[in-house]
């Protein structure tokens, strides 16, 4: 997403540099043969992969390093230390790797290493369906050709466009920071090159379990060795007179937000209703474009129910701070073509209404083929639906979350890419668990909130640091667990909180935020 230059700093490691100055399980950035490099040590190995992130372009070099992996400090992506490969969602493309060797007593990087490719030999299914081109259906794709799976591969989108990078249709992509070319995350020549047949812009209006078919709107049949439902959420409406005029919006698509764009470009007074991130990411972005922006919304304080109340209120007064106008503790009654009438009686002058209330699992496919569906599609922890051959993934599936022993639903970009990578693996015969500590980031007129965990509910919160600062570690607890961490401003922090929980390291987790 950034530049492809990246200023050279810290030692010059194709000269050397002492062996005492790479720690164990630690890191040293620097630079060889024209490119920043980091090198990371694990025991006896050395390692050396590039500097920066595939993703949005982060310096690696301030994340960690977890086992032989190394992550991201913006958004968790991990990239292999052996290989270079990106293993984890949301980084697609693998970083440089490079040789090292013992000269001299010192820790010398040679030069670049070759990619390292997997070849299954034909093996898996016979073919694979994926309906749903979003984040988890794509990385699911991708995942598998990656693995080396050779057989026909079908990716099926409602959507016009091929995959994008949904969390920007509301923050820098909306606010006019991100251009369009940012926003595809793999173009239809990818899929061809990769042997993907990919069809957008259409429907799968059916599944035959018993039979192992699919029928594709306007294409046909198509029968499937296995078979991945990634067919996300889909934003919930309102049901009020005017909901419907035209400059009354959802965000969900690539031509949600253009749309939303376009008629910003003469709109000058906004009403976003719902209080939710989407909805306040949008208030701010609308607000970077110099409109007159209100939020409407139930609740009393924005996100208290996912953030609690002392960090909500922090959210609210950074967006006050930029000049948004909040209406809380009400909702929008009518809507017409110039304003919004709340329930209050009050009337807000609008020439451009998003709505922001939350989505709903899009299940229909699901439940006409008979598949165990409540709040979701009901999977296992191999992702596998209660169908043979069918896996879930994403928004719309619900999986039995192993630290809290719950079955989740979690909309959350992030982790619908990793389910994605998971099924890929458990449909070519490995025995992958879902075991995702989730994780998501919402930005706000620049200050981002990084959120670990699940927690639905929790008996108290405790903060280390300063929410006026912009400084903090916020933990959610129910009895004697950390169910989830928030960070403002502290991204190493978010990542040891990560590691923490994936090791069910609650002492570590007390350490970044005391009781």
């Amino acid at each position: 997403m950034s530049g492809d230059t990246q200023e050279l700093t810290g030692p010059d490691l194709a000269l050397g540099v002492e062996p005492e100055a790479v720690p164990d399980g630690g890191m040293l950035v620097g630079h060889a043969h024209g490119e920043a490099v980091v090198l990371a040590r694990r025991g006896a190995d050395v390692f050396a992969v590039g500097a920066k992130c595939t993703h949005y372009g982060a310096p690696l070099g301030d994340g960690i390093v977890v086992g032989d992996e190394l992550r991201c400090p913006w958004h968790h992506a991990a990239f292999s230390l052996r290989t270079g490969a990106a293993i984890r969602a949301p980084a697609l493309e693998p970083v440089a790797c490079f040789d090292v060797s013992t000269r001299g007593g010192k820790l010398v990087v040679t030069g670049r290493r070759g990619p390292l490719t997997v070849k299954l030999g034909g093996g898996g299914p016979s073919s694979v369906v994926i309906v749903g081109a979003g984040a988890a259906g794509s990385a699911c794709a991708e995942t598998l050709r990656r693995s080396g799976y050779a057989r026909p591969l079908t990716l099926v989108g409602a959507e016009a466009t091929p995959p994008v990078d949904r969390p920007n249709l509301s923050k820098d992509y909306l606010a006019g920071t991100a251009p369009e070319e940012w926003m595809t995350l793999r173009d239809e020549d990818f899929f061809k090159r990769n042997g993907v047949q990919l069809h957008l812009g259409t429907r799968v209006t059916r599944i035959d379990t018993a039979n192992q078919r699919v029928h594709l709107e306007g294409v046909g049949e198509r029968e499937y060795g296995a078979l991945v439902l990634a067919t996300g959420a889909q934003p919930s409406r309102l049901t009020i007179p005017g909901a419907d005029l035209p400059h009354v919006f959802t965000l969900r698509t690539l031509a949600d937000s253009r749309a939303i764009v376009a008629r910003a470009a003469t709109a000058r007074r906004a009403v976003v209703v719902g209080a939710s991130f989407i909805g306040l990411e949008v208030a701010a972005s609308l607000r970077a474009r110099g409109l007159d922006v209100h939020v409407v919304a139930p609740e009393q304080v924005p996100l208290a129910r996912v953030l609690g109340d002392a960090v909500g209120a922090m959210v609210r007064k950074v967006h006050e701070e930029h000049g948004v106008t909040f209406h809380l503790g009400t909702v929008p009654a009518t809507i017409d073509a110039t304003g919004v009438t709340l329930a209050s009686g009050q009337r807000l002058e609008a020439d451009l209404v998003v709505v922001g209330v939350g989505v709903r699992p899009d299940v229909a496919l699901a439940e006409g083929a008979g598949l165990t569906v409540e709040r979701g599609i009901v999977v296992d922890e191999q992702l596998r639906a209660s169908a043979k051959g069918v896996w879930a993934v994403g928004d719309v599936a619900r999986w039995p979350d192993p630290r809290t022993g719950q079955m989740v639903r979690i909309e959350h970009w992030v982790v619908a890419e990793r389910m994605g990578q998971i099924a890929a693996r458990s449909i070519l015969g490995g025995n992958p668990r879902c075991d995702i500590v989730p994780f998501f980031w919402s930005a706000h007129h620049g200050v981002t909130v990084n959120y670990v965990g699940h927690a639905e509910s929790w008996d108290r919160v405790d903060i280390a640091g300063s929410l006026d600062a912009r400084d903090a570690a916020i933990a959610y607890r129910k009895g004697e667990r950390t169910l989830a961490v928030a960070t403002v401003g502290r991204d190493h922090a978010a990542l040891e909180a990560e590691r923490a929980m994936e090791q069910g390291d609650e002492k570590a987790l007390r350490a970044l935020v005391p009781a």
